[in-house]
C-alpha cells in the first residue's frame, strides 16, 4: 500500500510540475510581441529517494522554480545603444526645426551643397539690387519706394528667423525640463521595483521574473533620457549612478531609495540638493542641450554678426543712420525712422548724383574679414555658409540616426535570440508538456485503479 500511495503522490507532483510548464509556455506565447518580456522556463528537480521497508522509493519530480532567460551583457548593450539613439534623434529633431525656422534649406548635389533662393539670401540680393536700380535712376520715386520695401523685407526676414530660432531654443528648454521630470519619475519607479523585488526574492533569489522584466523596461526608458551605470549589490536591487564633471560617481538610486534627483538649472543638468553638475554623453536630454547650445546658437550668433556688419557697412557708406544705430543684432535690425521715400539720399551731390546708392550696391561683392569685421567673405557667402553648416549638421545627424538605428536593431536582435520568444519552440514545448501531463495523468489513473482493486478485494 505504501508503494502505491507513494507512486500516487509522485504522479500528482509530476502533473503539478507539467501543469506549471504548460502555464509558462502559454505565458511565453502570449508575450511573443512584448519586447520587454524575457522568455521563461520551468526548472525541474528530483525530490530524491527514500529507503522504505519495501525498498528505495523515489519522491518524484517537482517544479523547483521559474528561470528567466536573460543575458546581462546584452541587456546593458541595449541600454547603451538606446541612449545613443535617443541622443542623435534629439539633435536631428532640433536641427530640422532650426532649418525650417530659417525658411531656407540645403540641397546636396553631386558637386556641392547649395542653398535655395528663398528667405534671407533672396532678401539680401533684393536689397542690394534695389540700390543698384536706384543708382541707375536716382530720382525715380518708384525705385525709392521699391528700395524702402526691400529693406523692410530684409529686416523682417532676419528678425523672423532669429525669433523662430529663439523659439526653437525655448522649445528645447521645455523639452529638456520635461525629460528631466520624466527621468525623476523613472528613478522613483526603479526604487519601488527594487523594493518589490527584494521583498519577493527574500527566500528565493531571482524568482521575481515579471518584476525584473518591468525593471529592465524602465531602465531602457531611463536610458533614452540619459546614460547611467548600474551595479548589483547582490540582494536583488540595483544601484544607479551618473558621473559629475570631475568623473566622480553621483548615486541616483541606492536600492530602494532615490538618493539624488535630477534638475535643470541655467542650461546645466544637475543632481541632488547641492545641484552638482553632471556630465552626460548621450540620451535625449544631452542631445537637446547640445543642439540648443551649439548648433542652433551658432546660427543665431552668425545672424547677429551678419546684422552687425550690414548695419555698420551700409551706415558707413550712407554717411549716417540708414539702419537704426541701436539695432545691431538680428533681433533689433531695422530701418531708421528718419528714412522715407522722400528723404532717401542717393548721392552727396545734386539730385542726379548716385554715388551713395552705387557704393552701397557694391557692398554686395565686398570681401570682409575678421577680426576687423564681423564676418568673413561677402554677405551672401557668409549667410550661405551659415545655412550650409546647419544643413551639414542635419545631414550628419540623419546619417548617425540611421547608423545608430541599425546598431540598436542588431543588438536587440542578438538579445532576442536569448530572451525572445520563439513561436516554434514554444509550440513544441506546449505539446511536449501536454503529453507529459497526459502520461502522468495516465499513471495516476492506473494507480487509482490498482488501489480500487486492492480495497475492493480486502473488503470481501
Amino acid at each position: 500500500m505504501s508503494g502505491l500511495f507513494a507512486s500516487l503522490n509522485s504522479s500528482v507532483r509530476a502533473m503539478s510540475a507539467h501543469s506549471r510548464s504548460l502555464e509558462i509556455a502559454g505565458k511565453n506565447l502570449a508575450n511573443v510581441n512584448n519586447t520587454s518580456y524575457a522568455r521563461q522556463r520551468v526548472i525541474y528537480g528530483d525530490r530524491g529517494t527514500v529507503v522504505t521497508a519495501s525498498g528505495a522509493e523515489s519522491l518524484g519530480l517537482e517544479a523547483l522554480g521559474i528561470q528567466q532567460l536573460r543575458d546581462t551583457l546584452l541587456d546593458r548593450q541595449v541600454v547603451r545603444e538606446t541612449s545613443l539613439t535617443a541622443y542623435y534623434k534629439a539633435m536631428q529633431s532640433a536641427y530640422q526645426r532650426a532649418q525650417a525656422s530659417l525658411g531656407q534649406s540645403v540641397a546636396s548635389t553631386s558637386n556641392a551643397s547649395t542653398s535655395t533662393d528663398t528667405g534671407i539670401a533672396a532678401a539680401l540680393d533684393g536689397f542690394f539690387n534695389s540700390f543698384q536700380a536706384l543708382a541707375a535712376n536716382p530720382t525715380d520715386s518708384g525705385q525709392r519706394a521699391a528700395l524702402i520695401q526691400s529693406v523692410g523685407i530684409l529686416t523682417d526676414r532676419i528678425q523672423l528667423a532669429d525669433a523662430r530660432l529663439a523659439q526653437v531654443q525655448s522649445d528645447l528648454d521645455v523639452q529638456i525640463s520635461t525629460d528631466v521630470a520624466e527621468a525623476n519619475t523613472l528613478l522613483t519607479t526603479l526604487a519601488d521595483l527594487n523594493s518589490q523585488i527584494a521583498r519577493f526574492e527574500i527566500n528565493n533569489p531571482g524568482s521575481a521574473v515579471d518584476l525584473r522584466d518591468q525593471r529592465q523596461a524602465t531602465l531602457e526608458k531611463l536610458a533614452a533620457k540619459l546614460p547611467f551605470s548600474v551595479s548589483d549589490p547582490g540582494d536583488g536591487t540595483l544601484q544607479i549612478s551618473v558621473q559629475d564633471n570631475d568623473g566622480n560617481d553621483v548615486l541616483l538610486v541606492d536600492g530602494i531609495n532615490v538618493t539624488n534627483s535630477l534638475g535643470y538649472n541655467g542650461g546645466v543638468i544637475t543632481a541632488g540638493a547641492a545641484n552638482t553638475p553632471i556630465a552626460l554623453a548621450s540620451g535625449s536630454i544631452q542631445g537637446s542641450l547640445d543642439a540648443k547650445n551649439s548648433g542652433v546658437q551658432a546660427v543665431r550668433s552668425n545672424l547677429d554678426a551678419l546684422a552687425a556688419q550690414l548695419v555698420a557697412s551700409v551706415n558707413g557708406e550712407y554717411g549716417g543712420a540708414f539702419f537704426a544705430a541701436g539695432g545691431t543684432t538680428a533681433a533689433t535690425i531695422r530701418l531708421d525712422s528718419s528714412i522715407t521715400t522722400a528723404s532717401l539720399v542717393a548721392g552727396t551731390g545734386g539730385s542726379g548724383d548716385n554715388s551713395i546708392a552705387l557704393a552701397i550696391a557694391q557692398l554686395a561683392s565686398k570681401q570682409f574679414s575678421t577680426p576687423g569685421d564681423s564676418i568673413d567673405g561677402t554677405f551672401r557667402s557668409f549667410y550661405s555658409l551659415t545655412v550650409s553648416e546647419l544643413g551639414q549638421a542635419l545631414a550628419g545627424a540623419n546619417t548617425r540616426v540611421t547608423d545608430q538605428n541599425n546598431i540598436e536593431t542588431l543588438v536587440r536582435t542578438q538579445r532576442d535570440t536569448v530572451s525572445g520568444v520563439n513561436l516554434d519552440e514554444e509550440m513544441a514545448d506546449l505539446m511536449k508538456f501536454q503529453r507529459a501531463f497526459q502520461a502522468s495523468s495516465r499513471v495516476f489513473q492506473t494507480i487509482d485503479n490498482l488501489l480500487e482493486v486492492v480495497v475492493t478485494q480486502l473488503g470481501r
